[in-house]
């Protein structure tokens, strides 16, 4: 079924969203500090409340059924970030980033992020809306990706990370140290770049490599490009002020990639259900439909993925309590 709602509320929506980002990174630019928790945690709210009130206009021109398929694509697309965050917080790691600076470099990360989403939207749409068999490619994709979160952690990520940043290094003059946030800087008269434009590439793969498995999670959930775009970037903003209000505690919440595991795999094998349901491939009874194949439900989906994220948290919440009750 499809969603039905006023054109003006799509561009306005997008209007808005597009005004909010620019406004945060104007702020980050223009403000360089570190936040406090006080702050991060004032800003994360508001923007948890924004897409709830943006799922509460959808049930009002548009269905509930469709304000389900946000909600459950934003919880999924926000899991993922924070997955994400973790990866970032390693890159900051890594290179050493100047606390004060982080919030700046973390923002033209995600509007990174933002961009390859919006162009694998634009293509995962097409593709989709072209060929109805791409659902067994996506479903198979999520499945492998989903073993690969589960027992290989972040590995590949790295080490792509780190051929990158050598073959930077043996071609582009860059600096030791850091001046500011800038990306450039001149050393005894010779303009050259400073590492924050590798920790820019750092971020940018690592936003292509978290592409690539959340869009086609998102599509297992929803179809509509609209709700899928608006998915992704309810997910992304607050992300930077996030980032500070989990702080240390992201790396402590040992179990937390097992849960979005175990979330793209439950969206993978409903993908391939789907594609089951609507088949058309030749060698896959005779091109009909499977009738047995069943559609797995918008709130059921919601239902697994707040499920998976909340046991995964709170085992992660645990199991740092344990630890932390032996040393005492």
């Amino acid at each position: 079924m499809e969603l039905s709602i006023p054109v003006w509320f799509e561009v306005g929506s997008l209007v808005v969203l597009s005004l909010i980002i620019i406004a945060d990174l104007v702020l980050a630019y223009k403000r360089p500090h570190i936040p406090g928790v006080r702050e991060s945690a004032l800003w994360v709210g508001f923007y948890v409340a924004l897409a709830l009130v943006f799922a509460g206009l959808l049930v009002w021109l548009g269905d509930l059924e469709h304000a389900g398929q946000f909600v459950a694509g934003w919880l999924t697309e926000y899991s993922l970030s924070i997955d994400n965050l973790f990866v970032f917080l390693i890159i900051m790691g890594q290179f050493k980033v100047p606390r004060k600076y982080q919030q700046e470099i973390l923002m033209v990360g995600i509007l990174i992020a933002l961009v390859l989403r919006a162009i694998f939207i634009i293509i995962g749409a097409q593709l989709i809306e072209s060929f109805s068999w791409i659902f067994y490619l996506f479903g198979a994709f999520l499945l492998y990706t989903a073993w690969k979160q589960a027992f290989t952690g972040y590995e590949d990520e790295e080490e792509t990370e780190n051929r990158i940043i050598r073959f930077l290094r043996r071609h582009v003059a860059i600096t030791d140290t850091f001046d500011g946030g800038k990306l450039r800087t001149v050393v005894d008269g010779k303009r050259m770049f400073t590492p924050v434009l590798v920790v820019f590439i750092a971020l940018g793969a690592t936003d292509l490599v978290f592409a690539l498995d959340s869009i086609p999670a998102i599509f297992g959930i929803t179809q509509n490009a609209f709700l899928v775009f608006s998915a992704n970037v309810f997910a992304l903003m607050g992300l930077r002020q996030l980032y500070f209000l989990l702080g240390d505690l992201i790396e402590k919440l040992v179990y937390l990639h097992y849960g979005i595991a175990f979330i793209l795999g439950f969206i993978g094998v409903k993908l391939v259900l789907h594609a089951l349901h609507e088949n058309e491939v030749f060698f896959i009874n005779g091109g009909q439909p499977v009738d047995w194949a069943p559609d797995i439900s918008t709130w059921l989906s919601l239902g697994v993925i707040v499920g998976a994220m909340a046991v995964a948290t709170i085992a992660s919440l645990v199991k740092l309590r344990v630890e932390r009750g032996r040393r005492v």
